[in-house]
């Protein structure tokens, strides 16, 4: 039976005792962190090791952490970016992959290659910062490819709801992408 805790309790306790705080907070919010993670990625092995990640993070920073949201807060932002941070990486390391057979077999990287990833870098922070919601349709979309039908029963929304984050993303991106436009509008297009 988990006793219940308030924000300043936790709070105080994580200024006197950092460790101990963070002991508490992988007692009472492990199975939550889990769960916010397998919405994104339902694998339950990733879903741990991932978790466990966000609480190694959180130790990691303890001694100048601040947090300003509720633990419970912060723990579901940390896990939910955590697990689209996965999902990106994961679609990165498979396009390398690809590309290391190739660049065998060619000169060193040209410019354009290297245009293009700088360019994939300046997108990946465009889409980090997405709102939550709408980073992470667009994330399960374009990266897992899932339909919006998918996408909707994954996150138990409407796919009206998915196509509406879909559209707002990609207003955003055009947005912050805007300027990269002219130049890489066929790139882009395709990514977006």
């Amino acid at each position: 039976m988990q006793q219940e805790f308030t924000d300043q309790e936790l709070k105080a306790l994580f200024q006197k005792d950092a460790e101990q705080a963070i002991e508490l907070l992988f007692r009472l919010y492990y199975k939550k962190v889990c769960q916010a993670v397998y919405k994104i990625i339902p694998k339950e092995e990733t879903t741990e090791d991932l978790a466990q990640e966000v609480f190694y993070e959180l130790w990691r920073k303890k001694d100048y952490l601040q947090i300003h949201t509720s633990y419970a807060a912060y723990l579901r932002r940390a896990a939910v970016n955590k697990a689209l941070n996965y999902l990106r990486d994961q679609k990165i390391k498979l396009d390398d992959s690809t590309m290391v057979g190739q660049l065998k077999l060619q000169a060193p990287l040209s410019d354009e290659k290297l245009e293009a990833a700088e360019l994939q870098l300046i997108i990946d922070q465009a889409v980090d910062q997405l709102p939550e919601r709408c980073r992470l349709v667009f994330v399960l979309s374009r990266f897992e490819q899932l339909s919006y039908k998918e996408i909707a029963e994954q996150l138990n929304i409407s796919p009206k709801t998915v196509e509406n984050q879909i559209t707002k993303a990609l207003k955003l991106l055009r947005q912050t992408l805007g300027p990269y436009l002219p130049i890489w509008a066929f790139w882009v297009a395709q990514f977006l």
